[in-house]
């Protein structure tokens, strides 16, 4: 039995859809019905009978949170994917970021290390990556700096911590810091908001550039480890490096509209930041732009995936195979 926790995200479901195609027994912590049916829209992306392979799952309500409804789900598991995470980037959200990234992943280690778990794959994210000198391609060896890391990535951080404690404790452990994942079925979250944005033809993006990723090679690198020997290493899940500009240019193509062309000025983004941090007083709503966020897109970072290719003899995908799936689901829903 494997156990998924975070079943109903994207990076969870579409890993679940592959587990069970695989023929794994599988069961999923989910937090509300609302929640699944997520998970149903997604499989029907993917296969003509989404609800049977939906019910191969066995579902347990719950979060990482809830210790006895963990013990449950613990039950008879010899493997654990940690997917579950609250992502935000408002520094006001960080006592909730620290609840569920740190001390839920705390849960599932003290759970793993009790069932004496056989392995345990944690999904983490390029932003506990630190950057190097100017100009350098950032690997797994970059050593940990909070200078500037985000309120998301610090408690990432730290629930990676947890994880390797649990390799101290003999469970064997693998994590995976995945860049920007690319996928569908997430309109108004995450990447899946960039469809949106870039589908209002905004003529502005924004400076700097990042990792990007298909949720698909995240999923086929998760299992692929979890099924190797491999241990106690954390490896970089980046397809590839482009600019804010690149990506959003390739969606736009994509969804029919025309791409930006302005750059956005750094002085452009600090006025956004302040009257985004009145907005979100008014309104009630998370910040958008924060000073780390500009500080990142004032020094971008590229990142290596050479140790998971290596490791695993794997090749990504051309991420214009997923923008073209994500933009055909995407207009479907729009029309």
């Amino acid at each position: 039995m494997v156990l998924v926790t975070g079943g109903t995200g994207l990076v969870g479901s579409h890993l679940l859809l592959e587990l069970v195609l695989k023929g794994t027994k599988v069961r999923a912590i989910y937090r509300s019905a609302d929640k699944l049916e997520n998970v149903k829209k997604v499989f029907t992306y993917y296969v003509e009978n989404p609800l049977d392979i939906f019910n191969e799952i066995e579902w347990i309500q719950g979060d990482i949170l809830d210790i006895p409804k963990l013990e449950l789900a613990f039950q008879g598991v010899k493997r654990v994917y940690h997917a579950a995470a609250f992502i935000s980037f408002d520094p006001r959200d960080f006592k909730k970021l620290k609840r569920i990234n740190t001390e839920g992943t705390t849960n599932i280690v003290n759970l793993c290390v009790h069932h004496k778990i056989e392995k345990l794959c944690y999904v983490s994210t390029i932003g506990t990556i630190s950057r190097g000198a100017k100009g350098a391609v950032l690997t797994e060896e970059n050593e940990w700096s909070d200078e500037y890391a985000n309120v998301y990535a610090l408690t990432k951080y730290s629930a990676e911590m947890e994880v390797w404690r649990a390799s101290q404790e003999n469970v064997p452990v693998v994590i995976i810091n995945p860049g920007v994942i690319l996928g569908p079925g997430f309109w108004e979250d995450g990447s899946g908001s960039l469809f949106g944005s870039v589908n209002k033809g905004y003529s502005y993006y924004p400076p700097g550039e990042t990792g990007f990723v298909s949720v698909s090679d995240v999923v086929q690198i998760m299992i692929s480890l979890m099924e190797s020997d491999i241990r106690t290493e954390r490896f970089i899940i980046v397809g590839e490096n482009l600019s804010f500009k690149e990506i959003m240019t390739k969606i736009a193509l994509e969804l029919g509209k025309k791409p930006p062309r302005k750059k956005l000025k750094i002085w452009q983004l600090q006025i956004g930041r302040y009257v985004d941090a009145f907005a979100s007083i008014i309104k009630g709503r998370k910040r958008k732009i924060t000073k780390n966020s500009i500080y990142s897109l004032k020094h971008p970072k590229v990142y290596s995936s050479t140790k998971v290719k290596n490791a695993l003899n794997f090749q990504f995908e051309p991420l214009e195979k997923t923008i073209k799936l994500c933009s055909r689901h995407f207009l479907a829903k729009e029309s």
